[in-house]
């Protein structure tokens, strides 16, 4: 009955959540979680670092500029005997090649004019910006999965405790009828513990019911990174979730590209074959021009204005470097295919997932339907034996079945339109439209 329900749900949905602070609805919890939830803040503060890596690749190819002061004294000058280089003079006397203080200054400029490891370094950086965007939509699907498998279950508690509070209601008002009908003396005994013993039980289950109902909802919150200690109150029921959800074609043909995953896959990809392109190209020339003027003063005692000034230009060109770019290229060639054997990978796993979630969508319609028509009849039947017990033609026995039959049926209908409103969400993000 709802217990063997209430146990099951406990065990399937150990992955929970929900968020809010009064009535939340699943948009709420959902809102809540994208807001706080840390894999999605994570994800955001790698979006903004790719913003500043796209800012700094760009930087080193624009001009640097440098400025610098250098103040030397020579302790002691270097210098060589005079007649070392023939020249005339007394004995020990020597020549200096530099004077004793020297003050300078610098200005360089450096600007680079082309560099193909450059040019595909702030390419890459622009496709790692939208890389890491893709992945940043990628984890809000996944919180949003994590915080709907976290809702439902514990929605359906909170939709059996109200069917259930409503048996308990309508249970005790047959058990007062009874007590009071054995007091006239048409019953037995028997017949009032009968009835009296499934209202005890009904509300045993209800209690259980309770406090699975807090488990599921702590879970929640734990899925939305809320505060356990927030209060909240589930306000949305299953009918309005069926509505919400029922424009589904079971039938639709799976976009492989509205899949977050899929569109990640196939920028990685994009950003492997760049790397392969830079080894392709690495025999391209380096070409940077500079400019510099070193104003200075030099002298012994006295100072002298000695400025200097100098431009120009350099190219450079690898031209061996013992295989060394041909391994990287083949490391990136390697890289590149491990890529594509994972994209097979997931598309064989996007496929298998479209065809289970559209067989569990078309058991569950088919399930609700056939326990549509078991509650109808049990409920037929349950209210019959009610009839026959109270005109005195029935025995509470027979209603006590009828009754049992008729709560196991409720719980099992609730489950079915539980298990619709699930394949319902499972076949929505097979098909990327959730």
């Amino acid at each position: 009955m709802y217990k063997r329900i209430a146990f099951l749900l406990f065990l399937t949905s150990s992955v929970l959540a929900v968020n809010g602070q009064g009535t939340t609805s699943l948009s709420d919890a959902i809102d809540y979680a994208l807001t706080n939830h840390p894999e999605v803040r994570v994800a955001q503060l790698n979006v903004r670092d790719a913003e500043w890596r796209i800012r700094e690749n760009k930087a080193t190819g624009l001009p640097q500029v440098t400025l610098g002061v250098n103040y030397n004294y020579f302790l002691q000058q270097p210098a060589v005997p005079a007649e070392a280089f023939g020249f005339p003079g007394e004995p020990g006397q020597k020549l200096t090649f530099a004077l004793r203080n020297n003050l300078s200054g610098k200005l360089a400029v450096n600007q680079l004019i082309f560099n193909n490891s450059y040019l595909m370094a702030n390419k890459a950086a622009r496709l790692y910006r939208q890389y890491v965007e893709l992945q940043l939509n990628a984890v809000k699907e996944k919180v949003r999965q994590s915080v709907r498998d976290a809702y439902l279950p514990a929605l359906l508690i909170t939709e059996s405790v109200k069917v259930l509070d409503k048996n308990i209601e309508n249970q005790q008002t047959l058990l007062d009828e009874t007590r009071a009908i054995y007091k006239a003396g048409f019953v037995e005994q028997l017949d009032v513990d009968r009835l009296d013993l499934i209202s005890s039980t009904l509300i045993t289950e209800r209690e259980s019911l309770l406090r699975q109902r807090d488990i599921l909802i702590d879970v929640l919150k734990f899925t939305m990174n809320m505060p356990v200690s927030e209060e909240i109150v589930l306000s949305d029921d299953m009918n309005q979730l069926l509505v919400t959800y029922a424009d589904i074609n079971p039938d639709e043909a799976l976009d492989y590209n509205n899949r977050p995953d899929y569109a990640t896959m196939l920028k990685l990809r994009e950003l492997n074959q760049l790397q392969v392109d830079v080894y392709d190209n690495d025999w391209l020339p380096t070409v940077n021009v500079f400019a510099s003027y070193d104003p200075s003063f030099q002298g012994n005692e006295k100072l002298y204005w000695i400025p200097s000034a100098i431009a120009g230009i350099s190219v450079s060109m690898p031209i061996y470097d013992s295989g060394l770019s041909n391994a990287k290229q083949e490391r990136a060639i390697i890289a590149a295919q491990q890529v594509d054997i994972q994209q097979d990978l997931m598309l064989k796993g996007f496929d298998l997932e479209i065809e289970n979630a559209r067989n569990r969508y078309k058991n569950a319609v088919q399930k609700v339907e056939d326990q549509e028509r078991n509650l109808a009849l049990a409920q037929k039947i349950n209210d019959t034996s009610l009839t026959k017990f109270r005109a005195g033609v029935g025995s509470s026995f027979e209603v006590t079945q009828a009754q049992a039959a008729y709560y196991q049926v409720q719980g099992q209908y609730v489950a079915a339109r539980f298990e619709l409103l699930n394949s319902i969400v499972a076949l929505k993000k097979a098909l990327g439209k959730i």
